[in-house]
């Protein structure tokens, strides 16, 4: 008697395992969890993490992020400045995890310290666009950014045909050691400057982005390198720094200075060239208005497969182009 109830309890649990099973299975909602995350008329909340706003860069980035969410309805984007500090823009993103975000903008400040971080995110199903520096890995949702390789070959290349076709020594000023456009752009100048064997770099300090380092680090580099001829800068205000430091000593018109980035605001690299400061730029998008599109896919249009990277395109800006390119870049 006792082997059969215990049979039959057996087989009742057994058949309420396989109901419950089966109530899973066929419940149509189930299956549209993913789904019912994403689509129109719903309030999103965007963590915008922000590497460092005192670059000008970052602000016009930031600028562009908020603008072009305005126009997306139920978009609402909150924004955070690490102040160039990996662990805060570490607890950042985590502050934004503990919010609920529905999706992640970040633009690291260094690859390596922020990589797990996004990862966290990306694991936990939050969507994450990464934005002008990269991480390591690949867990992240999609990238959007420039080719800072092909920028910087084309700043070389500017260099080795253009700006000194009979060579000379030049001093390179670097942005932040551990972030991805400095190491590319290092990188594609020197395959752009190959060409040229007469051009020679023999300095290259970091001035981390910043116009005032980027001044510090010049007025050292003329004590020790008096006969350069030319500076090659990571970004626009590095090299107005460079440039004021060269005119403290009178030399600000036997050294040509280049920049990167070409931001269409008054203070910006375009007008800078168009003034006679620096010799050339390179458009640098922020990548902020693709980040919303971008976001607007996943979140509204509920696009699974959206691309793992997009490229921005650049151009060389010269005298030549400037007040033409400022104002097709809606330059006020």
């Amino acid at each position: 008697m006792r082997t059969t109830r215990r049979l039959l309890a057996a087989v009742a649990l057994c058949v309420l395992a396989a109901t419950a099973a089966c109530s899973v299975e066929d419940d149509p909602g189930a299956s549209d969890t993913a789904e019912a995350k994403c689509g129109p008329g719903k309030e999103y909340l965007i963590g915008m993490s922000q590497a460092n706003n005192a670059e000008p860069y970052r602000q016009v980035m930031n600028d562009d992020v908020v603008n072009a969410a305005k126009n997306v309805e139920g978009f609402k984007v909150v924004v955070s400045d690490a102040a160039q500090d990996n662990s805060k823009q570490v607890a950042d993103v985590e502050n934004f995890l503990s919010q609920g975000i529905d999706l992640l903008i970040i633009s690291p400040n260094e690859a390596k310290p922020l990589t797990a971080v996004v990862k966290k995110a990306y694991d936990q199903g939050v969507p994450v666009i990464v934005l002008d520096r990269k991480v390591e890995g690949d867990a992240y949702t999609a990238f959007i950014g420039a080719d800072n390789v092909a920028i910087g070959r084309a700043a070389g290349e500017f260099f080795a045909k253009t700006l000194l076709p009979q060579g000379g020594k030049i001093a390179e000023i670097s942005g932040l050691a551990g972030s991805t456009p400095a190491a590319e752009r290092a990188q594609g100048f020197r395959e752009g400057v190959a060409s040229n064997p007469n051009i020679e770099i023999v300095v290259s300090q970091s001035g981390e982005w910043l116009r005032e380092k980027g001044q510090a680090v010049m007025d050292a580099i003329l004590k020790a390198y008096p006969d350069i001829v030319a500076v090659y800068s990571h970004n626009d205000p590095m090299a107005e720094g460079a440039y004021l430091a060269a005119k403290s000593v009178g030399k600000e018109n036997s050294i040509k200075f280049t920049g990167i980035d070409a931001l269409p605001v008054p203070s910006g690299g375009i007008k800078a060239v168009e003034q006679g400061r620096l010799q050339a730029t390179f458009v640098y998008p922020t990548g902020g208005r693709e980040a919303i599109d971008m976001a607007k896919k996943i979140l509204i249009d509920c696009v699974k497969d959206v691309p793992k990277t997009t490229t921005l395109e650049t151009m060389l800006i010269t005298k030549e182009n400037a007040a033409q390119v400022y104002a097709q870049l809606g330059g006020a």
